[in-house]
């Protein structure tokens, strides 16, 4: 057991670390690319076999990121199913202790070790069936797809094409709402606020040392009205009702986990780039957070650069076992991360 590097405060997703560093995507062996965040070591401990499984707390985004971008399974679990005590927070709205793994199958039978509600314990394994026949699998709009780079979108819908013409049932399906939980995210969102709160009770003199990409969110935090705080937490509370009924005649909704290949750590510079940046990584992961649903993603191929390209399925709150059952018989169907990947230019021999 150890500890990997991560974000400062889990707030952030692009690995950044200023004081301690950041890991590199073993995906480029010459350039030092992101792994993702805020979990950014987990994702390449996996990589280079130092770790069979990571966890990591996912408020908007950082189980899956890091994993996506490394070329792993993560699995974000619907709010409050795990408990997050013990967890330094960042938000205590959205916090949600989550697993990345080397593939969907290794994470679901660590979902069957480790889930508390979990009645079967390891039995909920013979329930992944082999194929996919029958599951109902809703394609995210455009919302999701346009802005996708170097054919992550191709990458995708191929993808789920393998998985119609395995038996999926697939359909268009909307999430509308998504919109509306990303522009609360983009106002400013919740996060800031609350580990602000967090830092000024138990931490006060941390805020002199803070992560200076993040020092101006936490100072911004302090103009936040109590009004529009609540403003934003009821609009997020009546998207995610209305979400909840997009589900009803799907079992998930298929979307790219990240639309933009991981970049290169020397491009940016300040908090304003990287603000700028880290908005368009966590696009299509979000809405995930603020809608109180599950999701879960795998690797399902390469992108141009030769980076690791994500599947997301997206599910109603509260139907994890559903999630990860219908993922790792997806992952039956595709392959495995090492046989649709192979082995990261820097972990290979």
């Amino acid at each position: 057991m150890g500890k990997t590097h991560m974000v400062e405060f889990a707030f952030g997703g692009t690995g950044q670390n200023a004081y301690y560093g950041s890991p590199r995507n073993p995906w480029d062996a010459t350039a030092h690319r992101s792994p993702g965040g805020s979990s950014s070591g987990a994702g390449v401990s996996l990589c280079e076999g130092s770790a069979l499984l990571a966890f990591g707390s996912d408020t908007a985004a950082s189980v899956r990121l890091p994993a996506a971008m490394t070329g792993n399974a993560g699995l974000k679990f619907t709010k409050d199913r795990w408990s997050s005590e013990g967890i330094v927070p960042l938000s205590f709205s959205f916090d949600t202790p989550g697993i990345l793994a080397r593939s969907m199958r290794d994470a679901g039978f660590s979902f069957a070790a480790l889930d508390p509600h979990l009645g079967d314990g390891f039995a909920f394994l013979h329930r992944v069936p082999n194929g996919v026949n029958g599951i109902r699998i809703g394609i995210a709009d455009s919302w999701f797809w346009d802005g996708c780079e170097n054919g992550i979108d191709e990458i995708v819908r191929s993808a789920i094409d393998s998985l119609a013409r395995a038996g999926a049932m697939v359909k268009e399906k909307p999430l509308p709402e998504a919109r509306e939980a990303f522009a609360v995210f983009s106002e400013g969102g919740v996060s800031g606020i609350e580990l602000r709160a967090f830092l000024d009770r138990e931490l006060p003199d941390w805020l002199a040392t803070i992560d200076p990409v993040n020092a101006p969110a936490l100072k911004n935090a302090e103009n936040l009205s109590a009004r529009e705080y609540l403003t934003r937490r009821l609009r997020l509370l009546e998207a995610a009702k209305s979400a909840a009924a997009r589900f009803d005649d799907v079992d998930v909704i298929a979307t790219p986990t990240v639309m933009l290949t991981p970049h290169v750590l020397t491009e940016e510079t300040g908090p304003e780039k990287f603000w700028a940046r880290n908005r368009n990584i966590v696009h299509n992961l979000v809405p995930a957070n603020y809608l109180t649903l599950c999701a879960a993603t795998l690797p399902v191929g390469l992108d141009r650069l030769g980076m690791p390209v994500g599947l997301q399925f997206v599910a109603k709150g509260g139907h994890d076992e559903r999630l990860v059952v219908i993922a790792c018989a997806v992952e039956r169907v595709l392959g495995t991360p090492r046989e649709i990947l192979g082995a990261p230019p820097m972990c290979k021999g």
